[in-house]
């Protein structure tokens, strides 16, 4: 029966809006009640008329400039509201309702009909409530609505009374945040986020302190994102949230075992607290007992259509075999390595690309002409039917690039998609050895094929499987000397994080290309290299090799919250400018901030 009621109330609702805009005068609107109002009751005209008035009181009058015009409630001895001519206790006063009239309804109603300029109107009022900003702004969202939902979700957050959210406003806050991602507005994403945690309530705070975490995570800025992670714990100390970005952060940061261990704290801390249902529990325990592998099988769970022909993939890949021999020689006259394509890699690839349909970008080290995602389903499932198509190094690059460029920056999602795919780039370049000891680089015959796919598993892994990533960075450095991948700094700033740093230095002593692009990272990591070695004279003859290349660099990293720094559209930036030195802030800052003394000693060399 609450049901019947329900939609009867808002489809007399709904008429009683069209009718009061007709003329927006009361009489008028009480004349439609009476003739055509109660078919929403099934001919109940009393229950019409006592309606009637508490919905004329609430509704947004244009003419009003969107304030309301509400009806005085009569004495029980006076004349009724609805102009009966009755008093009051013998006529609307003796209709109940089965529930309590919402005090936003006509507004909330009024929001989803507005368009264009008058909607525009409306929101500048300020005179909508906030719950029916809310509902209407969700009903949008839900709808596919996204342009009408910004909008009125904007009003609802501009920040002018913070104290009138409801409590339920948090669902619709990430909403506006997605739209605003989806949209590329990522300034005015920032400056909610900051709005929020400066001035907003609680619940609200904790949860912006959680996206941006997230946020740092997506760009790999790792000190900014723990900073954010620590703020989220003390605005909200007891959300089961924080344990998931917490192992996602340790999980980042390389620190596996340390998230195993912080996931057993959030479990044995929540469930003492006995506040969580038990799908909640169920994945804090599963986190506890495996962080990677529970975040990798909720990503894949999330990932809704594609679910299943990536768990296949994963299958696949757990289960190749060894990698066939490739046709590699060493050049008589250079003694430079050739690999080159056979007939029958020939007509794998063409075969595959009729599913993949994408052509890689030779302009670039790691990209496509287009999104290999779009057909995803399609190409995924018809590899898993045809595995002998990763016979061909070519599909193996496609494969790579496409994973990597979805699924790189997520550390657990290396060991199940990446790692596979590494293993067999490795058989290939020990047959590239086998055939002599000549350098495979990037230009001759189809190297290029074996180098780009094997940057893209050294980026994709970096974080998942850092000591397979840096392995196989060691091995294209050995058959590649002149470093066309520029593989020299990621190895770098991996033995520093993991405190290899004799290696690290003796790294940085190697000869090495002199182009600039990376100077700044092999100078910095050989000084903090050298500091960490407590080797102070030579490491401050190496801070001054870094100021002298770039003067941004020490500010960058001594500052808390300095201002981003963007590199050019396609994604470069040039030796000794900011961007360079917020690249590098982005990227090594942590490992500074946790070398004990590290940054104070930088402070002091400005």
């Amino acid at each position: 029966m609450l049901a019947v009621w329900v939609d009867q109330l808002l489809g007399f609702a709904s008429g009683a809006l069209s009718a009061i805009r007709q003329q927006e005068h009361y009489p008028d609107f009480m004349t439609w009640v009476r003739a055509e109002g109660a078919d929403a009751f099934n001919g109940d005209v009393a229950t019409a008329q006592a309606l009637a008035p508490i919905l004329w009181s609430q509704t947004p009058l244009e003419r009003l400039d969107f304030a309301s015009e509400p009806l005085a409630t009569p004495g029980r001895n006076e004349p009724c509201w609805c102009d009966s001519g009755r008093k009051f206790k013998q006529c609307c006063y003796r209709v109940d309702f089965p529930t309590d009239i919402p005090e936003q309804m006509m507004w909330m109603l009024s929001l989803r009909e507005w368009k264009g300029a008058t909607l525009k109107a409306a929101l500048e009022s300020q005179q909508a409530p906030a719950q029916a900003l809310l509902e209407a702004g969700l009903i949008a969202a839900e709808s596919g609505q996204t342009g009408r939902s910004m909008q009125i979700l904007e009003s609802l957050f501009d920040g002018s009374d913070w104290s009138r959210l409801p409590e339920q406003a948090e669902p619709a806050f990430e909403i506006l945040l997605d739209i605003y991602q989806e949209r590329g507005f990522t300034r005015k994403r920032a400056d909610l986020l900051d709005d929020v945690m400066e001035r907003g309530p609680l619940f609200l705070r904790g949860v912006a302190l959680e996206r941006l975490c997230l946020m740092h995570l997506d760009n790999d800025d790792l000190d900014s994102a723990r900073a954010a992670f620590v703020k989220a714990q003390q605005a909200l100390p007891d959300s089961p949230t924080l344990a998931y970005i917490e192992a996602m952060l340790l999980l980042h940061e390389g620190h596996e075992a340390e998230a195993k261990e912080r996931a057993n704290f959030w479990y044995r801390r929540l469930v003492r607290q006995g506040e969580l249902d038990e799908e909640q529990l169920e994945f804090l325990a599963a986190l506890a007992e495996n962080p990677g592998a529970t975040l990798a099988d909720q990503l894949l769970s999330a990932e809704e259509d594609m679910a299943t022909p990536l768990v296949s993939l994963q299958a696949l890949l757990a289960a190749l075999p060894i990698a066939p021999k490739l046709t590699i020689e060493q050049d008589a006259d250079s003694g430079r390595l050739h690999y080159t394509t056979t007939a029958r890699e020939e007509t794998l690839f063409a075969a595959w690309h009729e599913q993949f349909q994408v052509m890689v970008d030779e302009e670039v080290a790691l990209g496509f002409r287009d999104d290999p995602w779009v057909n995803a389903i399609d190409w995924m499932s018809e590899l898993c039917a045809h595995p002998e198509w990763l016979d061909a190094p070519q599909v193996v690059q496609d494969l790579t690039l496409a994973l990597t460029s979805r699924f790189g920056s997520l550390p657990w999602m290396a060991p199940g998609l990446l790692e596979p795919l590494a293993l067999r780039l490795s058989r290939w370049l020990e047959q590239a050895r086998a055939a002599g000891d000549g350098s495979l680089c990037w230009d001759d015959a189809d190297n290029a094929m074996l180098l780009r796919t094997g940057l893209a598993l050294v980026v994709g892994m970096e974080r998942g499987a850092r000591q397979h990533s840096r392995e196989l960075a060691e091995e294209l450095l050995a058959i590649d000397p002149e470093d066309s991948l520029g593989l020299r700094e990621l190895v770098l700033d991996q033995l520093l994080r993991d405190d290899r740093n004799e290696e690290a230095l003796a790294l940085t002593e190697e000869p090495q290309k002199d182009d600039g692009s990376l100077e700044l990272g092999l100078l910095m990591g050989r000084t903090l290299a050298l500091y960490r070695l407590e080797n102070h004279d030579a490491a401050e003859a190496a801070l001054a090799d870094v100021i002298a290349h770039n003067r941004y660099a020490l500010e960058l990293l001594c500052a808390e919250n300095p201002r981003p720094s963007m590199p050019h559209a396609d994604g470069q930036v040039d030796p000794g400018s900011r961007a360079e030195a917020w690249q590098y802030r982005t990227l090594m800052r942590d490992q500074w901030r946790t070398t004990p003394g590290a940054l104070a000693w930088l402070a002091d060399h400005r």
